[in-house]
């Protein structure tokens, strides 16, 4: 049997207990309350798509979130699930660690895949509102429902026959969330499927004089149906099939761990080969991969050509520019650039997105000229200017947070850009021009004779 909203009714004492009194979501919520314990059984074995919500009590963002996430999980109740760990918890910080959860709130989408357990995994990075989780949460429901015609309709009612089967007569061209989440709860059980109105022949067939109208054919009667006459919600209808079948159960404990068992034997036996094989040659040159152990120097940009080509041509995206004036030896400087590589660091190590953040020293003709069309030239106190230009979609940002260059400080404001809050500008017509390729060979010959010796240094 496979997984569905059953896992979720008898993983209940399990949510329950997980609401503690740092809880942020209360028992009456319809978010469900995750935990280390249950995660495995209500998120990754769940037929259904699900919202996860990575939170901590204290975050002020997260508390932003509640009252929207909140709606979003009413919403969805009974088509997707919409959950939440508190990451804070002793119990749980392994698991959102494994997650790559490094900021909060982190939500992230899970979309059943080909394989059991194994769901596709998303960031979601849309606006934090019901409305905007919701509909990103519906194109991502499985559709299991078939689409029947006249002339399909036979080999729909005759292919597994020993099930029953389930069709809705609809003026609609598109399957809807609630029979997509039915179809779910009864995959293998059940064979669902969904037939037009301009399909004559069926309609006339079985009677059928209003839209939609659900029919169910028990196994093997396949020519006498039960019509369904009562309302057209999702609690309602799984009552009314419960008469021939339920739907689905959790899978068994027992399955799981051999299928845990058989892939740790699996691992082990290829670790030793792999570690063999290693040994058996010694002589030859093998490509091992780059262990980074700590936080790198943030990339430099020394010539206008550098700067166009990794952040600033046409197509380019977000990315975040650190104009340096003065000498990077500056005590000032140095701590912002330790603060920004920490920052690239944390995120790498986690395997997550952070836009690209290089550094643009004093030295590099279009610095200037960046400051003067930005218009932020000499505006700020610190000797490190922070800036966000995104030029495919035209706008910029400036660094909002003062003459605070903490790491903590610098990460509010790029995760205040990620969610999209805060204002942005657009790029003044002037902006391309400032970084154009015009600068003397001497000033050019010098910065590459600089960037050389600073990439010698690196690989050291």
């Amino acid at each position: 049997m496979t997984v569905s909203c059953w896992a979720l009714l008898l993983a209940g004492l399990a949510l329950s207990q997980g609401q503690g009194a740092n809880a942020m979501y209360s028992s009456k919520s319809d978010v469900l309350q995750l935990n280390a314990k249950n995660f495995n059984q209500v998120i990754m074995q769940s037929n259904h798509t699900s919202m996860v919500e990575f939170y901590a009590p204290w975050c002020g963002h997260c508390k932003n979130l509640k009252v929207d996430y909140d709606k979003a999980a009413t919403s969805l109740k009974g088509v997707a699930n919409v959950a939440a760990i508190d990451c804070d918890a002793a119990e749980n910080k392994q698991l959102c660690g494994s997650m790559g959860v490094q900021s909060f709130p982190t939500l992230k989408t899970f979309r059943p895949g080909k394989k059991s357990g194994r769901p596709v995994i998303e960031d979601y990075q849309g606006q934090r509102k019901a409305k905007a989780i919701v509909d990103a949460i519906l194109p991502k429901i499985n559709n299991h429902v078939a689409k029947v015609a006249d002339d399909s309709l036979d080999g729909f009612l005759s292919t597994d026959a020993d099930k029953p089967h389930v069709l809705l007569f609809t003026d609609k061209g598109k399957t809807g969330p609630v029979l997509r989440a039915i179809a779910i709860d009864y995959l293998d059980v059940i064979s669902v499927g969904q037939i037009r109105d301009k399909e004559t022949a069926a309609v006339t067939k079985f009677d059928i004089d209003k839209f939609p109208t659900l029919l169910l054919f028990p196994a093997g009667e396949i020519s006498t149906p039960i019509k369904y006459d009562g309302e057209l919600k999702k609690d309602a209808v799984m009552q009314f099939l419960r008469q021939v079948a339920e739907p689905n159960k959790p899978a068994e404990k027992k399955a799981k761990a051999k299928k845990a068992k058989k892939e740790a034997k699996g691992a082990k036996k290829d670790k030793a080969e792999t570690e063999s094989k290693t040994a058996s040659t010694p002589t030859e040159q093998q490509t091992a991969p780059v262990v980074v152990e700590g936080p790198l120097p943030v990339p430099t940009l020394h010539t206008p050509e550098k700067l166009v080509k990794s952040c600033l041509h046409e197509k380019a995206g977000t990315c975040i520019l650190a104009l340096v004036s003065g000498s990077d030896e500056d005590a000032s400087t140095k701590a912002a650039l330790e603060s920004l590589s920490e920052l690239t660091y944390k995120y790498a190590k986690s395997k997550r997105h952070l836009f690209p953040v290089f550094v643009v020293p004093e030295s590099n003709a279009a610095s200037a000229n960046i400051q003067d069309a930005l218009q932020i030239k000499d505006k700020s106190s610190s000797p490190v200017t922070l800036v966000a230009v995104n030029n495919r979609r035209g706008w910029w940002r400036p660094y909002s947070e003062g003459g605070d260059m903490s790491h903590a400080a610098i990460e509010n404001w790029i995760d205040s850009i990620r969610m999209s809050e805060g204002v942005t500008s657009k790029l003044p017509q002037t902006f391309l021009s400032a970084v154009s390729v015009n600068t003397v060979a001497k000033t050019e010959a010098a910065a590459e004779a600089t960037a050389e010796a600073e990439v010698k240094h690196e690989e050291l």
